[in-house]
């Protein structure tokens, strides 16, 4: 047992009360788990709120993650004094994204503001979003997108950060969400054609959406530039209460190559923290 312990509070959420004595008694001899490190980690902050930021930011250090993400600029430098950095810098609106022409100004001046925050601060990547529907059709939404990002991308490109947008689910969590399938996006990026633009690749979204997971992380490596992770159903925790492996999940990642970060994004029903760190193990492959 001594060579999984990561760290005390997690061993005194996981023991029982009866083993509590014995958990102390051991814990001089006991030596963490190594980390293997070869999957970035970073947490999002909007699932944690229980927990004060400062304090997450300093918990999530001691657990081993990097970063704690979709944050706003004022909020990057709490989690800079914890030792970590801002992977992905949020903010955009879900509903009113690019695939709607006249969104277009007021998006790329917020994209502009927030690349040049990242450019300065080391934050790799800026996220966006395709918008609702509205009964837009799917490939007139591409048009749009395409036409919004190409007046931003060459920004970014000289800034030398990373525009990620991403995927959700349309079916539960966000009704009418056009980019809803991997294909849309993969096409979104030809359209747009620079490596400063990415997907973001959402486990969870997906897995709803088209299930099929690692083959379409194996298929469209070269397209992702970002991971969330979420257990299904429901967005919790990713353990054997879901039905996704997250283990096999993050070895398929590892093996294509990927050197960016993996994201939790679950909404806890059991300690944040304990399951925070638990996360933090299964994906650490």
């Amino acid at each position: 047992m001594s060579s999984l312990l990561w760290n005390r509070r997690y061993v005194l959420q996981t023991l029982g009360a009866g083993a509590l004595g014995a958990a102390v008694a051991g814990e001089a001899a006991a030596q963490p788990a190594e980390i293997k490190g070869r999957l970035k980690q970073s947490a999002c902050k909007w699932c944690y709120g229980k927990v004060p930021f400062d304090k997450l930011c300093a918990e999530l250090k001691k657990i081993g993650y990097q970063s704690i993400e979709l944050l706003l600029p004022n909020e990057v430098p709490t989690a800079k004094a914890a030792g970590l950095t801002c992977a992905l810098l949020g903010g955009a609106d879900i509903a009113n994204g690019l695939n709607r022409k006249e969104n277009h100004e007021k998006i790329e001046t917020r994209l502009r503001e927030f690349i040049d925050f990242a450019a300065k601060e080391g934050v790799p990547s800026v996220i966006c979003m395709s918008g609702n529907r509205k009964g837009m059709p799917d490939d007139m939404g591409l048009e749009n997108c395409t036409i919004g990002l190409k007046k931003v991308v060459g920004y970014a490109e000289e800034k030398k950060v990373t525009l990620i947008m991403e995927g959700l689910n349309s079916k539960v969590d966000h009704k009418d969400y056009m980019y809803d399938k991997t294909a849309w996006g993969v096409e979104l990026c030809k359209r747009v054609g620079s490596e400063r633009f990415k997907l973001l690749y959402d486990v969870y979204h997906m897995q709803i959406m088209e299930g099929d997971v690692i083959r379409t992380i194996k298929q469209y490596k070269d397209y992702i530039g970002h991971y969330h992770t979420g257990g299904n159903p429901g967005r919790h925790e990713i353990d054997d209460t879901q039905e996704l492996n997250y283990a096999a999940i993050c070895k398929a990642i590892v093996e294509t190559g990927y050197k960016g970060y993996l994201a939790q994004e679950f909404i806890p029903v059991k300690d944040t923290l304990a399951s925070l760190t638990q996360a933090f193990k299964i994906c650490d492959v």
